[in-house]
């Protein structure tokens, strides 16, 4: 689990304020106070999500996994001091586990050398995740908007997995849950699903339109 007193510890020398919980087992400096904030915001919304295992290894992941269909993934803390966030996910041919880079004011797939492809980047690991998730499977258009770069699933560009000599297109199609989602939670990601947020979401009750940007993906 996530706790505050290793946080507190890593951010002793830190110029940011606030005990907020992040990923323990790695220390990892800030480069800005945006960038600080961003992770504060990504953990929040992951531990909302239902599918953040925390701090279970990439063999831990792969056990998780070993029983689910491909396409089946999860959102699970980085082993690598460098990152956050690893994103595990069952394919064809086992079990990958892709890191979640970071930069100031954006998280994005990590880059292979073999690869030329640009990834996008977002401001939320969520939206990330619903970049790579077809529109089918969520039974709605997908409303997210990367912060940059191209490659959605959506205009028929694909994210490739280079491993072991493979080249395996990445399908993310259902999330492993780690918990129960409240009744409220379901609602939310329904909404959040079919309501455009431009034009609809300022017309709802100030509490719900709260509510709702607490948690503003629908997966």
């Amino acid at each position: 689990m996530v706790t505050h007193s290793r946080f507190d510890s890593a951010m002793s020398s830190s110029p940011f304020e606030g005990g907020v919980p992040l990923p323990p087992h790695r220390y990892k400096s800030f480069s800005s106070r945006a960038q600080y904030q961003m992770v504060v915001a990504a953990v929040r919304k992951l531990q909302e999500s239902g599918f953040y295992w925390s701090t279970v290894s990439g063999k831990e992941a792969s056990a998780l996994l070993s029983t689910e269909p491909s396409g089946t993934f999860l959102v699970r803390d980085s082993s690598d001091h460098h990152h956050f966030f690893t994103l595990s996910v069952k394919t064809t041919t086992g079990t990958k586990n892709l890191r979640i880079q970071c930069d100031s004011c954006s998280f994005f797939l990590q880059t292979d050398s073999q690869s030329e492809q640009t990834v996008p980047r977002f401001d939320c690991v969520l939206k990330l995740i619903h970049h790579y998730m077809p529109s089918a499977a969520m039974g709605t258009p997908s409303k997210i908007q990367a912060v940059g770069g191209s490659g959605s699933a959506a205009d028929g560009s694909a994210y490739f997995i280079y491993s072991g000599g493979e080249k395996i297109p990445l399908e993310l199609l259902r999330p492993l849950a780690s918990s129960m989602s409240s009744l409220q939670h379901l609602c939310r990601k329904t909404l959040n699903g079919h309501i455009d947020v431009s034009t609809k979401r300022d017309q709802l009750p100030h509490p719900l339109q709260e509510f709702l940007q607490d948690y503003d993906a629908p997966i």
